[in-house]
């Protein structure tokens, strides 16, 4: 799988650009020509929406019509998917995914789209590990010493996810099921809204996106345990690997985009270019790195084979976990 995964996420950056003005001369004339929305299926502040608002500001820029980015939160992220998969497919309104779009199958009966059909890929934007980080208050300074004061205290610790269908509720679930804990998943509409209760001591722990958290852990309003990716993260060498202490365990945040079903090709072409574009500008790729993204741009193609392989991840780790959405 991890393979699989590094090859999915070789940068198609170059590429991209040598072949920008046959996108460019291919698209239809006068694209665009007004507004386009960007959805964000989380609320503002968050990782999404940080990456969103980075990329949309560029693109801005460079098109020549604003690019809106619309946040539309709930339900893991498919209140969201589903505005964006029944919008016109004519290159005027893309969606920011990350993991939960792909969840969502194993975790809802009813989806008022398909995941697989409904909205198609454009590009990768990158990828981030999360971040374990608890309240200075806990008394542990390790992913080990939570484990053991986890099991000591069965009633202590809650950890705040940003929803049942999210990656970071998965996370928690993976890690009371390979530690062998109990704590309590408290979901949230959000990063934010976590965020703010962790910081105010209300729950104790939390698995969040490095983009949102990293200021947090900087200025010491969080003690950061471990980052849940298989290596450490470039952007803080320092915090351990939850995988040191709990073998396997991974669990990283890639960011991608899409849009629905019969967007004209020359039009994906465009979009894909414009966004890689945007987020190659020394700028906005300085800002993305500073939130510990690490960019994996890509073809629409690479992408549609990672969404694939995600979808049959996930579906065993829900399997496994027994995670049920609200």
């Amino acid at each position: 799988m991890m393979v699989l995964r590094k090859l999915l996420f070789i940068s198609f950056s170059v590429l991209a650009i040598a072949h920008s003005p046959a996108a460019l001369a291919q698209s239809k004339d006068g694209y665009p020509n007004k507004p386009i929305k960007f959805i964000v299926t989380y609320p503002p502040g968050g990782g999404n929406d940080i990456i969103a608002r980075l990329l949309a500001q560029k693109m801005t820029e460079s098109m020549g019509q604003p690019v809106l980015v619309d946040n539309r939160a709930g339900a893991g992220g498919t209140i969201g998917a589903a505005a964006a998969a029944k919008s016109p497919a004519d290159g005027y309104t893309i969606v920011l995914v990350s993991p939960p779009f792909v969840m969502a199958p194993s975790l809802y009966t009813n989806l008022p789209y398909d995941t697989a059909k409904d909205l198609v890929p454009v590009t990768v934007i990158g990828a981030t590990p999360n971040v374990l980080v608890v309240h200075p208050s806990l008394p542990v300074k390790s992913v080990a010493e939570l484990i053991a004061y986890a099991r000591a205290n069965p009633t202590a610790v809650s950890a705040a996810t940003l929803g049942s269908a999210t990656t970071q509720h998965l996370a928690g679930a993976m890690f009371n099921y390979q530690a062998k804990t109990d704590v309590l998943l408290v979901p949230y509409k959000g990063s934010a809204p976590g965020m703010n209760d962790l910081l105010a001591g209300q729950v104790q722990m939390m698995f969040n996106a490095m983009p949102s958290t990293l200021g947090n852990i900087k200025n010491g309003q969080l003690r950061a345990l471990g980052v849940t990716s298989l290596k450490r993260s470039p952007q803080a060498p320092e915090i351990p690997t939850v995988a040191e202490t709990l073998p396997g365990f991974e669990v990283s945040t890639w960011y991608g985009v899409l849009a629905p079903l019969g967007t004209p090709d020359a039009i994906i072409q465009k979009l894909n270019y414009e966004i890689i574009k945007a987020a190659q500008a020394p700028d906005i790729r300085k800002k993305l790195e500073a939130q510990g993204v690490d960019l994996q741009l890509s073809t629409p193609q690479a992408f549609g084979a990672l969404l694939k392989s995600e979808t049959a991840k996930w579906a065993e780790v829900i399997r496994v976990t027994g995670v049920k959405a609200d």
